[in-house]
């Protein structure tokens, strides 16, 4: 194959994981047994951290046998381990060594880490770095100082793209063609949350235009506040976004917007001319 011809492939790839079954299922490069591991190891979740194989059947749709295979061969290769007690599973190190990498090889989180610091201890906020997975953003990273927030946030966990400030901030920092791609994926998926999310995207572009910043009163959880803002960087490059949270109960006579926004303003922008170093 000519080089031409394969950066059009490449081109025409859809976007990380935004490909739909049909897609998938006319790609002669992808590897549909690999994608269906990858899916019984989705399936476990903090909510669900153990799991039988009928429950994964439940949660991915894959057949009973397929299942069973999976997670004998997860098991073997160290990406699952079986809990002797009641013949279930919970993920295995093999997990966490795979994702160690990765996170050790995002430069913009030893960028972002002295600002994230300074920014939770003036503030008093949890901070957080986020990127895109799939429909959610995915924290990278987080400096935890407020403990009154009931949902203290760790790396990996997730959040919703369109009723968080973090989300919809990330959607802001993504170059156009993702942007459209990951909405109208979203659209798709659950058209009725769509539906209902949709008007929170429309205000927040509106808001940000005008101050700078994207701004949740509660939208994700009503216990929780939050500002965020999109990291930009160098086109093709993932996109980022960083937020302040901090529980409702403190957020008293508009303290995010009106003391804790200008510095997270700031840290941005130290980020953003660090990373163009």
């Amino acid at each position: 194959m000519e080089p031409t011809q394969r950066l059009s492939e490449m081109e025409r790839s859809p976007l990380p994981g935004l490909a739909s079954a049909d897609e998938l299922a006319v790609d002669r490069q992808f590897a549909t047994n690999l994608a269906r591991g990858l899916d019984v190891l989705r399936a476990f979740t903090p909510d669900r951290p153990v799991l039988g194989n009928q429950d994964i059947v439940l949660r991915t749709g894959l057949p009973k046998a397929t299942v069973s295979r999976l997670t004998y061969t997860l098991c073997v290769l160290g990406f699952l381990s079986r809990v002797a007690s009641n013949q279930k599973y919970r993920l295995g190190a093999g997990v966490l060594a795979l994702a160690y990498p990765m996170l050790a090889g995002l430069a913009i989180r030893q960028v972002a880490r002295p600002h994230m610091e300074a920014l939770a201890r003036e503030a008093g906020c949890t901070v957080n770095l986020g990127m895109r997975e799939r429909l959610s953003v995915v924290y990278v990273d987080s400096c935890r100082l407020d403990p009154a927030n009931l949902y203290q946030p760790d790396i990996g966990s997730t959040r919703p793209l369109l009723s968080s400030a973090i989300g919809r901030a990330l959607l802001l920092a993504c170059e156009r063609e993702e942007r459209t791609a990951v909405l109208n994926r979203l659209r798709v998926e659950d058209a009725e949350r769509f539906a209902a999310e949709k008007p929170m995207w429309m205000d927040e572009q509106k808001h940000f235009s005008e101050h700078g910043f994207c701004l949740s009163r509660g939208e994700w959880r009503r216990e929780i506040h939050a500002i965020a803002a999109p990291i930009r960087q160098p086109l093709h490059q993932d996109a980022f976004a960083l937020n302040c949270t901090m529980s409702a109960s403190r957020d008293t006579d508009n303290l995010l917007v009106r003391d804790v926004a200008p510095k997270l303003k700031e840290a941005v922008r130290q980020i953003e001319l660090a990373c163009a170093r």
